[in-house]
């Protein structure tokens, strides 16, 4: 389910919340990357009264060490835009993959060569299960240096290294392209071929799987647990997130959102750096006494 049309939301005093689904960057996370001692408290707070809490984010598992201090339960979160359902328990380093929806190796060449023509200049990187692979001239704008620099054609070979790791995403950058701009004609240009968001300020498109996205593998987590939409609250900012906030029962658009996240969220709530996310979870948990 992605569609973008909000679904009438049900008063929340007849529908306990019975998932919190949140996304890290913008929303979850302050700017500098830090958790809060009031978000500390009231995810801990949510999962002793019952309530899962999934993160669900953009980011591979490996960049998930930030919050991996701070998963109660299950211990499970949605990395790559619904690429991946993760496993934090165990800390750095030991995060095991419960599910992949990967994107087909050549779905993503042909989506790439579909930009290039659609859009010269776009360079592109390849996101794999354990790492990070960029063509020549991909800005060095990640948490970690390439482990592969090579053209799109060589990473995505049968026989390039990493072949045995399913590709999760595909990130494509334009030096020159307003954001939205850039998210509007390659969504044009690759059609159902391949989903296609953003989450970035700057023009770095992340392409996934048809029909993956974060609400997607959020709804089938949630079926193999009985919950029903209804019961789920969900919290981003940015377009990656549009999809999940139209999804869920209740969701919050965060103070800083981009004006899509807005649109499609039931609900707003304070920034990411005042603890919007804290406030929505305390006032969920009051309306349970």
């Amino acid at each position: 389910m992605t569609s973008a049309t909000r679904r009438p939301e049900t008063p929340a005093s007849t529908v306990p919340t019975r998932l919190i689904a949140t996304d890290l960057d913008g929303t979850l996370l302050h700017d500098d990357k830090t958790v809060s001692a009031r978000t500390i408290a009231a995810l801990a707070a949510a999962e002793q009264a019952g309530i899962e809490v999934f993160f669900v984010t953009g980011r591979p598992a490996r960049w998930m060490d930030v919050v991996s201090d701070h998963v109660h339960g299950h211990g499970l979160a949605i990395c790559g835009n619904g690429a991946a359902v993760v496993d934090l328990h165990g800390g750095p380093g030991a995060h095991r993959f419960v599910k992949v929806r990967e994107l087909a190796p050549d779905i993503a060449l042909d989506v790439i060569q579909l930009l290039r023509a659609t859009a010269p200049g776009t360079v592109c990187a390849v996101e794999r299960t354990f790492g990070l692979h960029l063509e020549p001239g991909y800005p060095l704008m990640h948490m970690e240096p390439p482990e592969i620099v090579s053209p799109a054609e060589k990473l995505l070979a049968k026989d390039a290294l990493d072949a045995d790791q399913p590709v999760l995403k595909v990130l494509a950058f334009h030096p020159e392209m307003d954001p939205d701009d850039f998210l509007t004609v390659a969504r044009t240009a690759i059609g159902t071929r391949a989903n296609v968001t953003r989450s970035s300020p700057s023009a770095l498109l992340e392409i996934s799987g048809p029909g993956v996205s974060k609400a997607s593998t959020l709804e089938l987590c949630c079926a193999e647990r009985g919950i029903a939409p209804e019961e789920v609250a969900a919290f981003g900012d940015m377009p990656n997130d549009v999809e999940m906030l139209t999804w869920a029962g209740r969701s919050y658009a965060m103070g800083n959102a981009h004006p899509a996240a807005v649109a499609a969220a039931s609900g707003r709530t304070a920034p990411n750096n005042e603890d919007g996310v804290a406030i929505v979870i305390e006032r969920i948990l009051a309306e349970r006494l």
